[in-house]
């Protein structure tokens, strides 16, 4: 479903992501992890070409400098750490904005678009929000309806950006129970995030990809990866790894 070749970003003359070279799976899940500043975001970045990146993606066997912009929101929905949130837009009309790309430039939504944005707001449990003004939310409300909007997108692929940042436990589980259900849908989803906590990569994603100073230094599946040494040697953190059939557990243990 995606495949990138030898992918450089850089930022002046710092190199954020050297030479990457990795191919994913559809309806797969890959997570990004390690440390502040490894290049996971500029990766999600160079992936819907908001960034300048030398190499090649392609999506789907297409180059994506090829396609235009609305094909390309049409094929890839970000959720971003940090997004724009209009404050006086009401949830519901701001999950409506991810219909955008199927719109011409004066057209209004149809049937459908409502419908789908309907959709979203309740897999995200937004409903009984969906009046409410965004500066009136929580901050895990706000991240809720953010991701809102990428479902809405209908996109055959996802990038999430520290999808669960701003949410409790239960919440949580919830969003990416929900993310992992869509990939196996009618219309099968292939799912590309960064991720700080390692437990939930580790019960989440089928495959990591440990990055360090923009390189991959470890590729796997969590158990493969997911090691004390590992963790230790990238992080810089004493850890205690559980393996067991619900998946694999980082404990920081207290030094």
């Amino acid at each position: 479903m995606i495949e990138l070749e030898a992918v450089t970003v850089s930022y002046g003359d710092s190199p954020a992501v050297r030479a990457l070279s990795a191919a994913f799976e559809p309806a797969s899940w890959v997570a990004l992890i390690g440390p502040n500043g490894a290049g996971k975001t500029s990766i999600l970045r160079a992936l819907c070409r908001l960034v300048a990146y030398s190499g090649r993606i392609r999506i789907a066997g297409r180059d994506i400098r090829g396609m235009r912009r609305r094909e390309l929101a049409r094929t890839v929905a970000l959720v971003p750490q940090i997004p724009e949130t209009p404050p006086a837009l009401t949830v519901a009309e701001y999950v409506l904005l991810g219909r955008t790309p199927y719109l011409g430039t004066f057209s209004n939504e149809t049937k459908d678009d409502r419908a789908a944005a309907a959709r979203a707001l309740v897999r995200l449990d937004l409903l009984q929000l969906s009046d409410r003004r965004l500066s009136s939310l929580s901050g895990g409300e706000l991240q809720r309806a953010v991701l809102a909007r990428a479902i809405a997108q209908e996109a055959p692929v996802l990038l999430l950006d520290e999808p669960t940042s701003a949410l409790d436990l239960g919440r949580q589980q919830n969003v990416l129970s929900l993310i992992d259900s869509l990939r196996s849908g009618s219309a099968p989803l292939t799912v590309v995030s960064t991720m700080h906590d390692l437990t939930l990569a580790g019960q989440y994603a089928e495959r990591l990809i440990l990055l360090d100073r923009g390189a991959v230094v470890a590729d796997g599946t969590p158990a493969e990866v997911l090691s004390a040494s590992t963790v230790s040697a990238y992080y810089g953190a004493d850890v205690r790894v559980i393996n067991d059939e619900d998946g694999v557990f980082v404990l920081p243990v207290r030094r």
